[in-house]
């Protein structure tokens, strides 16, 4: 279908810049990623942009994203200083959309994000530049050849790292091992974040509500990338890997700590391996002491 995202309330209509059309492919292995190129029209992409106080990266990030004869819709949730990222957005991309968001953390973000998405498809795509806006149309081309989930990838051919430790590769090969046994799958980069899903197969991942008032619940955090493949995998989502070359942290400094947040992905691992697929209530999982506090009610995006 040939559609741009429909757009109501804050959107404001209207294409990106105009300048000289350029292609993209998957796994470039250009150090710096190129001005926006064309991206795939045949449907609505929306993409989403955790965001926490990372005003310097969106002032190149925004000019990188790809252009469609529509549009492409933009969202940016900030957790942090709203207004500035306001008006670094309108100047910059007048017509994106910033979001506040009610909790912390970036699946709080990435959630918040795709609750107001409009597009057939949505794309997560961290705000540091790490992932590269070129590569928009390769994830969306395998969502048109009919996958639930595009899955980035730095170990397939072309993929690759300009930022991946040895440390990290090696605990991030041993937790896609482990994903691979419980849940039959056979992915090669569980780790990754830059991801792209047909938003009609969100409300079957059940994924906390973005809007509930409270101070953190599962899925907030760094977690939910594992989360999301897990309930994909485990709700029988197809899933394809996408060739993808991460790059380096633009500005500031990253947030990932290798041993902790392996930990976690490992924790993850488990929980969702043991909810999902072996039907464990959620009264019985394991919780971590103060990092999994409990929230009132039924909560779940739809």
């Amino acid at each position: 279908m040939s559609r741009g995202p429909h757009r109501s309330g804050p959107h404001r209509s209207g294409p990106h810049r105009s300048g000289p059309h350029r292609s993209g492919t998957a796994g470039s292995t250009a150090p710096d990623a190129p001005d926006a190129p064309d991206a795939p029209a045949e449907t609505g992409v929306s993409v989403v942009i955790p965001s926490l106080d990372e005003q310097h990266n969106l002032t190149v990030l925004l000019p990188r994203l790809p252009r469609t004869p529509d549009g492409l819709e933009v969202i940016v949730v900030e957790g942090g200083d709203l207004e500035r990222t306001r008006t670094l957005v309108d100047r910059l991309c007048p017509e994106a959309t910033v979001v506040p968001q009610a909790r912390i953390g970036k699946g709080n973000a990435l959630v918040t994000g795709v609750s107001v998405a409009r597009g057939d498809y949505v794309v997560l795509l961290d705000a540091d530049c790490s992932a590269d806006p070129s590569e928009i149309p390769a994830f969306t081309a395998a969502l048109d050849a009919g996958a639930d989930m595009a899955k980035g990838s730095r170990y397939l051919d072309t993929g690759g790292s300009l930022d991946l430790t040895g440390l990290r590769s090696l605990g991030n090969r041993g937790l896609s091992a482990v994903f691979n046994i419980l849940f039959r799958r056979r992915f090669t980069d569980l780790c990754y974040g830059y991801n792209a899903f047909r938003t009609s197969s969100f409300p079957l991942l059940g994924l906390p509500d973005p809007r509930t008032p409270a101070e953190k619940m599962w899925g907030d955090g760094f977690e939910i990338e594992t989360l999301f493949t897990c309930r994909a995998a485990a709700a029988g989502l197809r899933i394809t890997e996408v060739p993808s070359l991460e790059r380096r942290r633009l500005h500031g400094r990253s947030n990932l700590n290798a041993w902790s947040d392996g930990w976690r992905v490992l924790f993850t691992l488990l929980r969702e391996w043991a909810g999902t697929v072996l039907q464990v209530s959620d009264d019985h999982l394991p919780r971590i002491r103060g990092w999994m506090p409990r929230a009132p009610g039924q909560h779940t995006f739809r």
